[in-house]
């Protein structure tokens, strides 16, 4: 019989939860599905196969889909710490002086920033009926529809982060009201609602490094990381 193969596991805190939970390494299966996604140059893909990958590399009892989506970004960049190199080598071309900076950043000393006031859940749209918002969940990076919604993106991201909509005693989820019933609601509200709606949005945690640097005509530039694409591609520093 083949040899059984021992991982290493590691504890990777789950930031919206403030728990540890143990997870393994990369193995080939999951290196496997990122390059077939990579050769693929399709986005929705990449997205796909991150969220998979984090779910085989998760030993505990842990739903993926139901973490939000900050949570699923920062497992991903320690896994990868972990599972190939904690040191990512990034290139960023400076839109004053038009030269490329090389920068290497270390993955385990990404930090998930809260904003400094929880933002509020309850978006009332009357005195006795309203929203309760979440964050954008990890389900996002196996949801097609919406990766692929080319019209509209900001506004179908919206409409996944309704979590529940209450009309006086009643309380009716969001998963179970037809896509196009919660649109024609959404857009029938008041600017102003609709405006603390996407307020929430705008206080929504995220990954966070911060990259400084003085370029070659002595200006200091900020260059802050947010996404998992600010990590793995080119990007302007354009942030003073």
């Amino acid at each position: 019989m083949l040899p059984k193969i021992e991982h290493p596991v590691y504890r990777i805190e789950v930031p919206s939860l403030g728990k540890k939970y143990s997870f393994r390494p990369f193995l080939v299966r999951e290196e496997k599905l990122l390059l077939m996604a990579k050769e693929s140059k399709n986005p929705t893909d990449i997205l796909s196969a991150i969220r998979q990958i984090v779910t085989n590399c998760c030993i505990d009892k842990l739903d993926i889909d139901t973490l939000a989506l900050f949570d699923l970004e920062y497992i991903f960049l320690q896994l990868r710490a972990h599972s190939i190199d904690n040191v990512v080598n990034v290139s960023y071309r400076d839109d004053q002086d038009d030269k490329v900076y090389d920068f290497d950043i270390n993955l385990h000393e990404v930090k998930v920033e809260f904003p400094k006031e929880t933002p509020e859940k309850v978006v009332e749209v009357s005195k006795t009926a309203g929203l309760i918002m979440k964050y954008p969940s990890a389900q996002l990076y196996g949801d097609k529809e919406f990766l692929e919604t080319e019209e509209d993106h900001y506004f179908s991201l919206i409409i996944r982060c309704v979590d529940k909509v209450y009309n006086g005693e009643e309380v009716f989820e969001a998963s179970d009201i037809p896509t196009k019933e919660m649109e024609e609601f959404l857009e029938d509200l008041s600017l102003e609602v609709f405006n603390n709606v996407q307020e929430f949005l705008v206080n929504t945690p995220k990954i966070e490094y911060k990259l400084e640097y003085q370029n070659r005509l002595g200006t200091k530039r900020e260059i802050h990381l947010n996404t998992l694409d600010d990590f793995f591609t080119w990007r302007w520093a354009t942030t003073t």
